[in-house]
Protein backbone atom coordinates (compact mmCIF):
# COMPACT_ATOMS: atom_id res chain seq x y z
CA UNK A 1 0.00 0.00 0.00
CA UNK A 2 2.97 2.27 -0.52
CA UNK A 3 1.19 3.95 -3.43
CA UNK A 4 -1.77 4.82 -1.16
CA UNK A 5 0.49 6.43 1.41
CA UNK A 6 2.18 8.43 -1.33
CA UNK A 7 -1.08 9.58 -2.92
CA UNK A 8 -2.88 10.35 0.35
CA UNK A 9 0.11 12.32 1.61
CA UNK A 10 -0.19 14.80 -1.27
CA UNK A 11 -1.79 18.05 -0.16
CA UNK A 12 -4.00 18.20 -3.24
CA UNK A 13 -5.43 14.72 -2.63
CA UNK A 14 -7.93 15.47 0.15
CA UNK A 15 -9.30 18.68 -1.43
CA UNK A 16 -9.93 16.69 -4.62
CA UNK A 17 -11.61 13.93 -2.58
CA UNK A 18 -13.85 16.50 -0.88
CA UNK A 19 -14.80 18.03 -4.25
CA UNK A 20 -15.45 14.57 -5.71
CA UNK A 21 -17.71 13.66 -2.77
CA UNK A 22 -19.72 16.85 -3.24
CA UNK A 23 -20.05 16.16 -6.95
CA UNK A 24 -21.09 12.55 -6.31
CA UNK A 25 -23.71 13.71 -3.82
CA UNK A 26 -25.19 16.07 -6.41
CA UNK A 27 -25.09 13.32 -9.02
CA UNK A 28 -27.52 11.22 -6.97
CA UNK A 29 -29.57 13.82 -5.11
CA UNK A 30 -29.68 16.96 -7.27
CA UNK A 31 -31.76 16.50 -10.44
CA UNK A 32 -30.01 17.54 -13.64
CA UNK A 33 -27.02 18.90 -11.70
CA UNK A 34 -24.56 17.81 -14.41
CA UNK A 35 -26.83 18.69 -17.29
CA UNK A 36 -25.05 21.06 -19.68
CA UNK A 37 -26.82 22.75 -22.58
CA UNK A 38 -25.56 24.77 -25.49
CA UNK A 39 -27.42 28.03 -26.07
CA UNK A 40 -26.28 30.64 -28.55
CA UNK A 41 -22.93 28.91 -28.76
CA UNK A 42 -22.35 29.02 -24.98
CA UNK A 43 -22.35 26.28 -22.37
CA UNK A 44 -24.98 26.54 -19.64
CA UNK A 45 -25.56 24.44 -16.54
CA UNK A 46 -24.89 24.15 -12.83
CA UNK A 47 -21.25 23.14 -13.28
CA UNK A 48 -20.60 26.11 -15.56
CA UNK A 49 -22.33 28.41 -13.09
CA UNK A 50 -20.15 27.12 -10.25
CA UNK A 51 -17.00 27.87 -12.22
CA UNK A 52 -18.29 31.28 -13.25
CA UNK A 53 -19.50 32.29 -9.78
CA UNK A 54 -16.28 31.16 -8.10
CA UNK A 55 -14.12 33.33 -10.38
CA UNK A 56 -13.81 36.34 -8.00
CA UNK A 57 -12.90 34.05 -5.08
CA UNK A 58 -10.35 32.17 -7.20
CA UNK A 59 -8.62 35.42 -8.11
CA UNK A 60 -8.50 36.52 -4.48
CA UNK A 61 -7.23 33.07 -3.47
CA UNK A 62 -4.25 33.32 -5.84
CA UNK A 63 -3.00 36.46 -4.09
CA UNK A 64 -3.93 35.28 -0.61
CA UNK A 65 -2.06 32.00 -1.10
CA UNK A 66 1.23 33.89 -1.33
CA UNK A 67 0.32 36.18 1.57
CA UNK A 68 -0.57 33.26 3.81
CA UNK A 69 2.61 31.46 2.73
CA UNK A 70 4.58 34.26 4.39
CA UNK A 71 2.60 33.64 7.59
CA UNK A 72 0.49 36.70 6.91
CA UNK A 73 -3.19 37.37 6.32
CA UNK A 74 -5.14 39.90 4.30
CA UNK A 75 -8.72 40.55 5.36
CA UNK A 76 -8.98 43.74 3.32
CA UNK A 77 -9.35 42.11 -0.10
CA UNK A 78 -13.14 42.34 0.02
CA UNK A 79 -12.92 46.11 0.51
CA UNK A 80 -10.32 46.39 -2.26
CA UNK A 81 -12.77 44.58 -4.56
CA UNK A 82 -15.34 47.28 -3.73
CA UNK A 83 -12.81 50.05 -4.36
CA UNK A 84 -11.80 48.57 -7.71
CA UNK A 85 -15.43 48.19 -8.78
CA UNK A 86 -16.22 51.73 -7.66
CA UNK A 87 -13.27 53.29 -9.49
CA UNK A 88 -13.93 51.53 -12.80
CA UNK A 89 -17.65 52.32 -12.58
CA UNK A 90 -17.11 56.02 -11.92
CA UNK A 91 -14.52 56.35 -14.68
CA UNK A 92 -16.67 54.55 -17.23
CA UNK A 93 -19.76 56.47 -16.19
CA UNK A 94 -23.45 55.67 -16.41
CA UNK A 95 -24.36 57.15 -19.79
CA UNK A 96 -27.59 55.52 -21.03
CA UNK A 97 -26.23 55.78 -24.56
CA UNK A 98 -23.34 53.49 -23.63
CA UNK A 99 -20.64 56.11 -24.16
CA UNK A 100 -17.90 55.85 -21.49
CA UNK A 101 -16.33 58.92 -19.90
CA UNK A 102 -12.87 57.42 -20.39
CA UNK A 103 -11.65 54.53 -22.56
CA UNK A 104 -12.26 51.14 -20.97
CA UNK A 105 -8.56 50.32 -20.76
CA UNK A 106 -7.85 53.54 -18.85
CA UNK A 107 -10.70 52.91 -16.41
CA UNK A 108 -9.63 49.31 -15.81
CA UNK A 109 -5.95 50.21 -15.54
CA UNK A 110 -6.70 52.92 -13.00
CA UNK A 111 -8.84 50.57 -10.91
CA UNK A 112 -6.07 47.97 -10.84
CA UNK A 113 -3.45 50.63 -10.04
CA UNK A 114 -5.50 51.87 -7.09
CA UNK A 115 -5.89 48.29 -5.89
CA UNK A 116 -2.14 47.69 -6.10
CA UNK A 117 -1.55 50.88 -4.10
CA UNK A 118 -3.96 49.58 -1.48
CA UNK A 119 -2.01 46.32 -1.34
CA UNK A 120 1.25 48.29 -1.07
CA UNK A 121 -0.24 50.18 1.87
CA UNK A 122 -0.87 46.89 3.63
CA UNK A 123 2.62 45.71 2.72
CA UNK A 124 4.19 48.85 4.12
CA UNK A 125 2.35 48.55 7.43
CA UNK A 126 3.33 44.89 7.80
CA UNK A 127 6.88 44.86 6.43
CA UNK A 128 8.12 48.36 7.25
CA UNK A 129 6.10 49.48 10.28
CA UNK A 130 5.96 46.00 11.77
CA UNK A 131 2.21 45.81 12.43
CA UNK A 132 0.52 42.46 12.88
CA UNK A 133 -0.94 41.48 9.48
CA UNK A 134 -4.49 41.06 10.78
CA UNK A 135 -4.43 44.53 12.36
CA UNK A 136 -2.82 46.21 9.36
CA UNK A 137 -5.31 44.74 6.92
CA UNK A 138 -8.23 45.30 9.30
CA UNK A 139 -7.52 49.02 9.04
CA UNK A 140 -7.95 48.96 5.27
CA UNK A 141 -10.85 46.53 5.54
CA UNK A 142 -12.79 49.14 7.51
CA UNK A 143 -11.45 52.26 5.79
CA UNK A 144 -11.71 50.64 2.36
CA UNK A 145 -15.49 50.40 2.63
CA UNK A 146 -15.60 54.10 3.36
CA UNK A 147 -13.31 54.82 0.41
CA UNK A 148 -15.52 52.73 -1.87
CA UNK A 149 -18.63 54.57 -0.61
CA UNK A 150 -16.98 57.95 -1.19
CA UNK A 151 -15.86 56.86 -4.67
CA UNK A 152 -19.43 55.99 -5.66
CA UNK A 153 -20.98 58.87 -3.68
CA UNK A 154 -22.74 56.24 -1.53
CA UNK A 155 -24.87 55.27 -4.54
CA UNK A 156 -25.21 52.20 -6.70
CA UNK A 157 -23.57 53.18 -9.98
CA UNK A 158 -25.06 51.42 -12.99
CA UNK A 159 -23.12 50.83 -16.18
CA UNK A 160 -24.37 50.65 -19.76
CA UNK A 161 -21.05 50.05 -21.49
CA UNK A 162 -21.68 46.82 -23.42
CA UNK A 163 -18.02 45.98 -24.24
CA UNK A 164 -17.28 45.89 -20.50
CA UNK A 165 -19.74 43.01 -20.03
CA UNK A 166 -17.34 40.45 -21.49
CA UNK A 167 -15.16 40.23 -18.37
CA UNK A 168 -17.93 39.03 -16.09
CA UNK A 169 -20.69 37.89 -18.44
CA UNK A 170 -18.89 37.05 -21.67
CA UNK A 171 -17.98 33.67 -23.13
CA UNK A 172 -15.09 32.48 -25.26
CA UNK A 173 -15.19 29.11 -27.03
CA UNK A 174 -18.29 28.26 -25.01
CA UNK A 175 -16.68 28.86 -21.60
CA UNK A 176 -16.95 31.90 -19.29
CA UNK A 177 -14.37 34.53 -20.23
CA UNK A 178 -13.45 34.98 -16.57
CA UNK A 179 -12.11 31.41 -16.58
CA UNK A 180 -9.43 32.43 -19.08
CA UNK A 181 -8.44 35.40 -16.92
CA UNK A 182 -7.99 33.04 -13.96
CA UNK A 183 -6.01 30.55 -16.06
CA UNK A 184 -3.61 33.21 -17.34
CA UNK A 185 -3.01 34.70 -13.89
CA UNK A 186 -2.64 31.26 -12.29
CA UNK A 187 -0.16 30.04 -14.91
CA UNK A 188 1.93 33.21 -14.74
CA UNK A 189 1.97 33.11 -10.93
CA UNK A 190 2.94 29.44 -10.93
CA UNK A 191 5.72 30.04 -13.45
CA UNK A 192 7.16 32.94 -11.47
CA UNK A 193 6.98 31.17 -8.12
CA UNK A 194 7.99 27.67 -9.25
CA UNK A 195 10.41 28.34 -12.08
CA UNK A 196 12.37 30.99 -10.20
CA UNK A 197 13.72 31.25 -6.66
CA UNK A 198 10.88 33.58 -5.63
CA UNK A 199 8.62 30.75 -4.47
CA UNK A 200 11.41 29.34 -2.32
CA UNK A 201 12.04 32.78 -0.83
CA UNK A 202 8.34 33.18 0.02
CA UNK A 203 8.23 29.79 1.72
CA UNK A 204 11.48 30.51 3.58
CA UNK A 205 10.08 33.78 4.93
CA UNK A 206 6.94 31.99 6.07
CA UNK A 207 8.83 29.22 7.82
CA UNK A 208 11.43 31.39 9.57
CA UNK A 209 11.86 35.05 8.58
CA UNK A 210 14.90 35.48 10.81
CA UNK A 211 16.73 32.54 9.27
CA UNK A 212 15.69 33.75 5.82
CA UNK A 213 17.19 37.15 6.55
CA UNK A 214 20.47 35.59 7.69
CA UNK A 215 20.46 33.56 4.47
CA UNK A 216 20.49 36.80 2.49
CA UNK A 217 16.77 36.98 1.65
CA UNK A 218 15.23 40.44 1.92
CA UNK A 219 12.18 39.34 3.92
CA UNK A 220 10.72 42.86 4.06
CA UNK A 221 10.65 43.20 0.29
CA UNK A 222 9.16 39.72 -0.12
CA UNK A 223 6.35 40.52 2.33
CA UNK A 224 5.77 43.93 0.75
CA UNK A 225 5.57 42.33 -2.69
CA UNK A 226 3.04 39.62 -1.81
CA UNK A 227 0.65 42.16 -0.28
CA UNK A 228 0.94 44.34 -3.38
CA UNK A 229 0.21 41.26 -5.51
CA UNK A 230 -2.78 40.44 -3.33
CA UNK A 231 -4.10 43.94 -4.03
CA UNK A 232 -3.54 43.37 -7.75
CA UNK A 233 -5.57 40.13 -7.66
CA UNK A 234 -8.32 41.87 -5.68
CA UNK A 235 -8.39 44.65 -8.28
CA UNK A 236 -8.98 42.18 -11.12
CA UNK A 237 -11.62 40.44 -9.01
CA UNK A 238 -13.36 43.79 -8.54
CA UNK A 239 -13.49 44.32 -12.31
CA UNK A 240 -15.15 40.94 -12.79
CA UNK A 241 -17.63 41.60 -9.98
CA UNK A 242 -18.54 44.97 -11.50
CA UNK A 243 -18.80 43.50 -14.99
CA UNK A 244 -21.00 40.64 -13.82
CA UNK A 245 -23.74 42.87 -12.39
CA UNK A 246 -22.82 45.96 -14.45
CA UNK A 247 -22.91 48.10 -11.35
CA UNK A 248 -20.81 49.11 -8.35
CA UNK A 249 -22.08 49.14 -4.78
CA UNK A 250 -19.45 50.39 -2.35
CA UNK A 251 -21.30 48.98 0.62
CA UNK A 252 -21.92 45.43 -0.61
CA UNK A 253 -19.46 44.65 -3.43
CA UNK A 254 -17.02 42.01 -2.26
CA UNK A 255 -18.64 41.68 1.17
CA UNK A 256 -17.52 38.45 2.82
CA UNK A 257 -15.20 37.56 -0.07
CA UNK A 258 -12.12 37.72 2.13
CA UNK A 259 -13.41 34.93 4.37
CA UNK A 260 -14.38 32.72 1.44
CA UNK A 261 -10.98 33.26 -0.18
CA UNK A 262 -9.07 32.50 3.02
CA UNK A 263 -11.20 29.40 3.47
CA UNK A 264 -10.43 28.32 -0.11
CA UNK A 265 -6.69 28.69 0.50
CA UNK A 266 -6.81 26.70 3.74
CA UNK A 267 -9.00 23.97 2.22
CA UNK A 268 -6.49 23.80 -0.62
CA UNK A 269 -3.75 22.72 1.77
CA UNK A 270 -1.86 25.95 2.50
CA UNK A 271 -1.27 26.26 6.24
CA UNK A 272 -1.99 29.50 8.11
CA UNK A 273 1.32 28.88 9.87
CA UNK A 274 3.12 29.82 6.67
CA UNK A 275 5.62 27.90 4.59
CA UNK A 276 4.71 25.73 1.61
CA UNK A 277 1.84 26.91 -0.55
CA UNK A 278 -0.34 25.20 -3.14
CA UNK A 279 -1.84 27.44 -5.81
CA UNK A 280 -3.74 24.64 -7.54
CA UNK A 281 -5.08 23.50 -4.18
CA UNK A 282 -6.45 26.99 -3.57
CA UNK A 283 -8.35 26.78 -6.86
CA UNK A 284 -9.84 23.46 -5.80
CA UNK A 285 -10.70 25.01 -2.43
CA UNK A 286 -12.59 27.82 -4.14
CA UNK A 287 -14.55 25.26 -6.17
CA UNK A 288 -15.36 23.36 -2.96
CA UNK A 289 -16.72 26.51 -1.31
CA UNK A 290 -18.86 27.44 -4.34
CA UNK A 291 -20.06 23.87 -4.96
CA UNK A 292 -21.02 23.46 -1.32
CA UNK A 293 -22.90 26.77 -1.34
CA UNK A 294 -24.70 25.90 -4.59
CA UNK A 295 -25.63 22.44 -3.30
CA UNK A 296 -27.07 23.74 -0.04
CA UNK A 297 -29.17 26.42 -1.70
CA UNK A 298 -30.35 23.92 -4.34
CA UNK A 299 -32.03 22.00 -1.50
CA UNK A 300 -33.83 25.11 -0.31
CA UNK A 301 -31.93 25.35 2.97
CA UNK A 302 -32.61 28.72 4.66
CA UNK A 303 -29.58 31.08 4.63
CA UNK A 304 -29.28 31.14 8.42
CA UNK A 305 -29.07 27.33 8.54
CA UNK A 306 -26.95 27.10 5.41
CA UNK A 307 -24.05 28.86 7.12
CA UNK A 308 -24.07 26.27 9.91
CA UNK A 309 -24.10 23.40 7.41
CA UNK A 310 -21.21 24.97 5.48
CA UNK A 311 -19.23 25.37 8.70
CA UNK A 312 -19.76 21.73 9.65
CA UNK A 313 -18.72 20.45 6.22
CA UNK A 314 -15.64 22.68 6.25
CA UNK A 315 -14.76 21.33 9.71
CA UNK A 316 -14.94 17.75 8.44
CA UNK A 317 -12.81 18.55 5.37
CA UNK A 318 -10.22 20.35 7.49
CA UNK A 319 -10.01 17.42 9.90
CA UNK A 320 -9.50 14.99 7.02
CA UNK A 321 -6.62 17.15 5.79
CA UNK A 322 -4.92 16.94 9.17
CA UNK A 323 -2.32 14.18 9.25
CA UNK A 324 -2.38 14.16 13.05
CA UNK A 325 -6.14 13.69 13.11
CA UNK A 326 -6.00 10.81 10.61
CA UNK A 327 -3.21 9.18 12.62
CA UNK A 328 -5.21 9.59 15.81
CA UNK A 329 -8.31 8.01 14.27
CA UNK A 330 -6.27 5.16 12.80
CA UNK A 331 -4.70 4.55 16.19
CA UNK A 332 -8.08 4.63 17.90
CA UNK A 333 -9.58 2.00 15.61
CA UNK A 334 -6.39 -0.02 15.81
CA UNK A 335 -6.63 -0.19 19.58
CA UNK A 336 -10.28 -1.20 19.36
CA UNK A 337 -9.42 -4.05 17.03
CA UNK A 338 -6.76 -5.24 19.45
CA UNK A 339 -9.23 -5.04 22.32
CA UNK A 340 -11.75 -7.11 20.41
Amino acid sequence: MAWWKYVSSRKIFWPLVALAVLMAFNLFFTPKFFRIEVKEGHLYGNVIDIIKNSAPIMLLAIGLTLVIATKGIDISVGSIVAISAGVVAMLLGGDLLGVPKYPIWIAMGTAILVSVLAGMWNGMLVSRIGMQPIIATLILSVAGRGIAMVTTNALIVWLYIKPFRIYGQGYLLGLPFSLYIIAVLLILTALVTRRTALGLFIEAVGINPTAARFAGINAKNIIFGVYAFSGFCAGISGLIVCSTVMSADGNNAGAGYELSAILAVVLGGTSLNGGKFYLLGSMVGALIVQTLTTTIYAFGVPPEIAQVVIALVVLVISLLQSGKFRTMIAGFFGKRELAI
